[in-house]
C-alpha cells in the first residue's frame, strides 16, 4: 500500500507540474520536444506531432524538453551524456526537473546555434516566465480543485466526537452560563431535539437553532441544560466558547524538539505540569506556552507507570491572539492523538470557499514553516525525504480516498511552494535570472547561468541528503 500510494502521489504531481508547463510553452508557440514522467533512460513511449511522450525509468521526477535549449549539466539524467553544442550544432538540449522538487530547465544558448523562432530562449522574458511559473501554478490550481472535488464530494472532515472540553467562561454568553455546569468531557447528545454524531453537526445544531430557550441534553454523565440562544450572535458566540474534548495523549514527538530530547515518547498521556493536574490538551498547551525557556516537569503516565520528565520549553515568537502584538511563547514540540474524522456534507458554492481557503491556509502554514526554519526556531531535523512521504503517503491512503487526496493537495502545495525558492534549477532560481536579465535588458552569459545551476544542483542534492539522513535516523530511533 505505501509503496503503490507512493507512487501515485509523485507521479501525479510530477505529471499536474509538467503539465503545466507543456501547455504554457504550446500557448506562447514553443515547440516540445519530449515530456518525460521520470528521470533517466526511457522505458516506453510514443511520438505525436513533434512531441516524444515518455515514460522513464526513475521515478523521483520530469522534465519538459524544449526547442532551442541546451542544459549540458543535467544531461546525464536524461540517459546519458550527449554530444555538446560544439560537436553538434542541431543537438537540442533538455528541459530536466530535479528529484522530487520538479523544476524548469536550465536554458543554455549554444554558442553558434541560429536561433528558433519556435525555440525558448528566442521568446522575450514574459512568455519564458510564463512557462516557467506555470507548473507551480498547475500545483496550486490541482490543490484548489482537489480540496473543493473533496468537499463537495465526501464534504468537510470534522472530529468525530461529541464530547466538549473546557469551556472558555469569557466568552460564554449570559444567557448559556449554565453550559459551565456541565463536566469537561461530557458528550453532547441533542441540541433542541436535534440529534449530533460529530462535532460539524454541533457546530450546524448550535448555529442553526431557533431563537429562544434551547435544551441541550449530554451522556457521561446524562443531564440536560437549557439555554437561551435568542440572535446569531449569541449562538456564535456559546459555539465560539466550546471546543471538543482532546485528552493530553501524545501522538508524534517532533524530532529535534525539546519533548524527544528530554525523553518523552509518543503515547504519553500527560497527568500533570508541576503540581498543576492536567486532564485535557489545551491545559496542557497553556502550561508550557507560559513557561518559555523555563523548566516544567511533566509527569506523564507511560503504559501504567508515572515518570517525571524535566523540559524547557524553547521560546517562539507569535501574534498574541486578542492584541495581535508579538509575544514570547513556549512549545515543546509534541502533537496531541486526534479523534477519528467524520465529513460533513456542504453545497458546491461553499465547497469551492471551502477549497479555496483550504489552499490559503496550508499555504500561509507551509511558509510560516520555512521562515522559522530559516530563522532557526524550527530545528532543520523537521524536514523529510521520499521516505517521509512513502509513509505518509501510507497512512493517508489507509485512511481512505477522500484523506488520501487531501494529502496529495497539501503535498501539491508543498512542491509548488518549494520550487519557487530562489535556488538555480528550481522555478524559483529560473524566474531570478529572468528577472535579472529583464532589468538588464540581456540574459547572463552561458558560463554564468551553468555555474549558478551547478551551485544551485549541489544545494539541491545537500538538503535531499539532509532530509534522508534525518528519516534514517528517525528510523533507527536516533
Amino acid at each position: 500500500m505505501t509503496i503503490l500510494s507512493t507512487i501515485i502521489v509523485l507521479g501525479v504531481l510530477i505529471f499536474v507540474h509538467e503539465l503545466g508547463h507543456f501547455l504554457a510553452a504550446r500557448s506562447v508557440g514553443i515547440r516540445v520536444e519530449r515530456f518525460s514522467i521520470g528521470l533517466g533512460p526511457r522505458i516506453a513511449g510514443f511520438t505525436r506531432g513533434d512531441t516524444e511522450y515518455v515514460l522513464s525509468v526513475i521515478p523521483l521526477g520530469g522534465y519538459v524538453k524544449m526547442g532551442g535549449m541546451d542544459d549540458e549539466m543535467m544531461e546525464v539524467i536524461e540517459g546519458g551524456k550527449s554530444k555538446t553544442a560544439d560537436e553538434d550544432p542541431e543537438a537540442p538540449g533538455s528541459a530536466v526537473e530535479s528529484p522530487l522538487e520538479p523544476s524548469t530547465p536550465v536554458a543554455v544558448a549554444s554558442g553558434q546555434r541560429e536561433r528558433d523562432p519556435h525555440g525558448f530562449d528566442s521568446k522575450p522574458v514574459w512568455a519564458r516566465a510564463w512557462v516557467i511559473s506555470a507548473g507551480v501554478i498547475m500545483n496550486f490550481l490541482f490543490a484548489f480543485v482537489t480540496y473543493t472535488v473533496v468537499a463537495g464530494g465526501w464534504g468537510f472532515p470534522e472530529m468525530e466526537t461529541t464530547r466538549i472540553g473546557v469551556l472558555d467562561s469569557s466568552v460564554v454568553p449570559a444567557q448559556a452560563r449554565s453550559l459551565l455546569d456541565v463536566p469537561p468531557g461530557s458528550a453532547i447528545v441533542s441540541v433542541g431535539g436535534r440529534e449530533v454524531g460529530h462535532w460539524g453537526e454541533v457546530r450546524e445544531a448550535i448555529l442553526d437553532a431557533r431563537d429562544g430557550p434551547t435544551t441541550i441534553a449530554f451522556e457521561q454523565p446524562s443531564l440536560e441544560i437549557e439555554v437561551d440562544l435568542t440572535g446569531a450572535d449569541v449562538r456564535a458566540e456559546v459555539f465560539g466558547a466550546m471546543d471538543y474534548w482532546l485528552a493530553p495523549a501524545i501522538d508524534i514527538v517532533t524530532p529535534g524538539s525539546p519533548a524527544e530530547e528530554s525523553g518523552i515518547q509518543s503515547g504519553d498521556l500527560v497527568v500533570a505540569v508541576d503540581d498543576l493536574e492536567i486532564a485535557t490538551w489545551p491545559q496542557l498547551v497553556e502550561a508550557v506556552r507560559s513557561s518559555p525557556e523555563t523548566e516544567v516537569t511533566l509527569t506523564v503516565d507511560r503504559e501504567g507507570q508515572r515518570i517525571a520528565i524535566p523540559v524547557t520549553p524553547a521560546a517562539e515568537r507569535e501574534p498574541d491572539p486578542e492584541t495581535g502584538e508579538p509575544t514570547t511563547i513556549g512549545r515543546i514540540g509534541i502533537i496531541p492523538v486526534l479523534p477519528a474524522v467524520a465529513f460533513s456534507s456542504m453545497p458546491p458554492l461553499q465547497a469551492i470557499a471551502v477549497g479555496w481557503d483550504e489552499t490559503v491556509f496550508i499555504t500561509g502554514q507551509i511558509l510560516g514553516f520555512l521562515r522559522d526554519l530559516v530563522t532557526g526556531e524550527v530545528s532543520a531535523r523537521n524536514l523529510g525525504s521520499i521516505v517521509a512521504i512513502g509513509e505518509m503517503s501510507g497512512q493517508a491512503a489507509a485512511e481512505g480516498l477522500p484523506m488520501f487526496l487531501r494529502f496529495m493537495a497539501l503535498f501539491s502545495v508543498n512542491l509548488a511552494i518549494l520550487n519557487l525558492l530562489p535556488i538555480p534549477v528550481l522555478d524559483g532560481g529560473h524566474l531570478v535570472f529572468l528577472g535579472i536579465e529583464g532589468i538588464r535588458g540581456h540574459p547572463l552569459s552561458v558560463e554564468q547561468r551553468l555555474r549558478w545551476s551547478q551551485v544551485g544542483f549541489v544545494v539541491l542534492m545537500g538538503i535531499m541528503a539532509l532530509a534522508l539522513g534525518n528519516d534514517l535516523l528517525r528510523l533507527f530511533g536516533l
